[in-house]
C-alpha cells in the first residue's frame, strides 16, 4: 500500500514527508494507522548509522494508532483497537523468559537493522528497499507495521497524542524510577537533564514519595517546569560547583539518581555527588568512554548500572503509568508539544534547543 512518511537520507539533511510503498501485513504482523508519534532523542542519535548501511530510512519508535489489520497468525489485537507501540523482543530467549524483555539478545536484530528478523524490508521506494522496521515499528509515517510483541492495546477513549511517548520515553524515564531505583519516602532523589526522560522520572519519583527531589538542567524554563511539576530544588550546572549543589539540597547527596544526557562529565559528577551506598543510573546515549573514580564507588559502596527503557515490560508497564495518568498523578500532558509531521524538522529544532520538552508529532 502507498502511504507517506518522513524519510531521512542524511543526518544533516533533515526529513522529507515522501510517498513509499509499505508491505501488507504477514501472518504476524499488525498494521497500524498512526494516529500520534513521539520525537526522541534516540531516532536522531541513530539515523546517521542506519543512513550509512542502508541509505533513506524511515524512524520513529513511539508511535500511537488504530489497528486497521491483523495477520492470521496474531491473537489479542483485533482491528480497531488503539495501541501504543513501543520496543521489541524475541519472547523466547533467556532474558526474555526471566522477564527482562529490554535485553532481549536478539533486540539489535528486532529493533535497529532496518530490516525484519528475515532480512526483508517493508518499505520500498521506486522498487528500491527503504530501511524500516525502527523498533519493530517506524512510526514516522501514516501507517506502521507491528508485532504482538510491542504493541499494547489501551482504551478506545484513550487520547494516542498524550500517550504516544509512553512507548518508549516516559517509559524509560519513569520505568528506571519506579523498576530499577525504587526510591522510598526517605530518599533523595536527583535527575540529570529535564527532557522528556528526565521529567518523567521527576514524576515518578514523586509518586514513590522521595523526600527531595532535585533536578540539574541548564535551560531555565525547564528548570521552571520541574519546580512546578514537584521539584523541591533546581540546579543550574553553569551557576557553580554541581555536586556541591545537589549535595546540599539532598543533605548529604542522593540516594538514588538518575543521567539522561550520556554526558561523560557529567555522569561522573552525579556519581561523586551520590550519598554512600547511593545508586546512580544511567539511560543517555553519548560517549563510550567514561570515567570515575573507583576509591569513591567502591570505599562508599556506590551503585552505577545502565538500563534499557525503564526494565519495563510495556504490556505491564504501560497500563500502570495509564492508571497513574488518569489519577492526576502522572500528568506527563504537560510535557507535551504537538506538531504536525510536516513540522518534523522544526520540532527536531525546537527539541535540541530546549524550547520544547517532548514533541508529538500528529497526522
Amino acid at each position: 500500500m502507498r502511504i507517506t512518511a518522513a524519510v531521512s537520507r542524511a543526518t544533516e539533511s533533515g526529513f522529507t514527508l515522501e510517498t513509499v510503498e509499505l508491505d501488507p501485513p504477514r501472518e504476524d504482523e499488525i498494521l497500524v494507522r498512526i494516529a500520534a508519534g513521539g520525537l526522541c532523542h534516540t531516532d536522531l542519535a541513530i539515523r546517521s548509522a542506519i543512513t550509512a548501511e542502508h541509505g533513506p530510512v524511515v524512524l520513529g519508535h513511539e508511535g500511537a494508532g488504530v489497528v486497521e489489520e491483523v495477520g492470521d497468525a496474531v491473537a489479542g489485537v483485533s482491528p480497531g483497537d488503539r495501541v501504543i507501540l513501543s520496543y521489541r523482543s524475541c519472547r523466547r530467549c533467556g532474558r526474555c523468559l526471566a522477564g527482562r524483555p529490554a535485553y532481549c539478545e536478539d533486540s539489535m536484530r528486532l529493533n535497529n537493522s532496518g530490516r525484519r528478523v528475515d532480512g526483508s524490508a517493508t518499505m520500498r521506494q521506486g522498487g528500491a528497499p527503504v530501511a524500516g522496521s525502527f523498533f519493530g515499528q517506524s512510526s514516522f509515517a501514516t501507517h506502521a507495521l507491528a508485532s504482538t510483541d510491542n504493541v499494547v492495546v489501551v482504551a478506545p477513549d484513550a487520547d494516542l497524542t498524550t500517550v504516544a511517548p509512553l512507548g518508549c520515553g516516559f517509559q524509560t524515564g519513569a520505568g528506571a524510577v519506579l523498576n530499577v531505583l525504587r526510591p522510598g519516602p526517605d530518599a533523595g532523589f536527583a535527575v540529570y537533564g529535564a527532557g522528556g526522560v528526565g521529567l518523567s522520572a521527576l514524576l515518578a519519583a514523586k509518586v514513590a514519595g522521595a523526600a527531595s527531589l532535585v533536578v540539574v538542567e541548564p535551560v531555565a524554563e525547564r528548570r521552571a517546569l520541574a519546580t512546578r511539576l514537584g521539584a523541591t530544588a533546581v540546579v543550574d550546572p553553569a551557576a557553580g560547583d554541581v555536586v556541591a549543589a545537589v549535595r546540599e539540597a539532598t543533605d548529604g547527596g542522593p540516594t538514588h539518581a538518575l543521567d539522561t544526557t550520556g554526558i561523560p562529565s557529567v555522569v561522573a559528577d552525579a556519581a561523586r555527588a551520590l550519598a554512600p551506598t547511593g545508586t546512580l543510573v544511567v539511560v543517555g546515549l553519548g560517549d563510550a568512554q567514561l570515567t570515575l573514580d573507583l576509591q569513591d564507588l567502591m570505599l562508599n559502596g556506590k551503585t552505577v548500572r545502565g538500563c534499557i527503557e525503564g526494565d519495563a515490560v510495556p504490556q505491564r508497564f504501560i497500563p500502570e503509568l495509564l492508571d497513574l495518568h488518569a489519577a492526576g498523578r502522572f500528568p506527563v500532558d504537560e510535557l507535551i508539544t504537538t506538531y504536525s509531521f510536516a513540522e518534523i524538522n522544526r520540532a527536531v529544532d525546537d527539541q535540541r534547543s530546549g524550547r520544547t520538552v517532548k514533541p508529538v508529532l500528529v497526522w
